[in-house]
């Protein structure tokens, strides 16, 4: 396990993702499961499979439908998945910058894959929702 994100597996996970359809089907599941057991990571490991999602979700080399898993909600979520929630979305923010990134959580095609993380079934979520991304420093989105 390596203490800092190495840039080279990403770019390399990213070429596996964009050769074969089944290696880009191995690190979607892969993402659901991992994001499942998160908070078992510690948070060097965490930070280090987040900076991996991160970039494959921001290269498009993994579906963002990966991401209809992830629910919104102060019953649903642990530290561990927070902090996920929010190294992703912060590293997305950086990689794109906030004004792509809202584009495409409102791209209508998108609906599905953000859903759970923009809720608007419970206003309780919502307002969860809310202000955890305003507190995260991406109320914007």
């Amino acid at each position: 396990q390596e203490r800092t994100y190495n840039r080279f597996f990403g770019l390399l996970a990213e070429r596996f993702c964009r050769l074969k359809k089944e290696f880009q089907e191995c690190f979607e599941s892969s993402f659901r499961e991992t994001y499942d057991i998160i908070h078992r990571f510690d948070i060097t490991k965490l930070r280090n499979v987040v900076q991996l999602f991160s970039h494959l979700l921001a290269t498009d080399a993994i579906s963002w439908n990966v991401l209809s898993g992830m629910k919104m909600s102060e019953d649903d979520m642990t530290s561990a998945s927070r902090v996920f929630v929010k190294q992703m979305f912060q590293n997305l923010s950086e990689a794109w910058g906030v004004k792509k990134m809202f584009e495409r959580i409102t791209d209508p095609t998108m609906q599905e894959a953000f859903e759970g993380l923009f809720p608007r079934d419970n206003p309780k979520n919502t307002r969860f929702a809310i202000n955890f991304f305003t507190l995260i420093g991406l109320g914007g989105l």
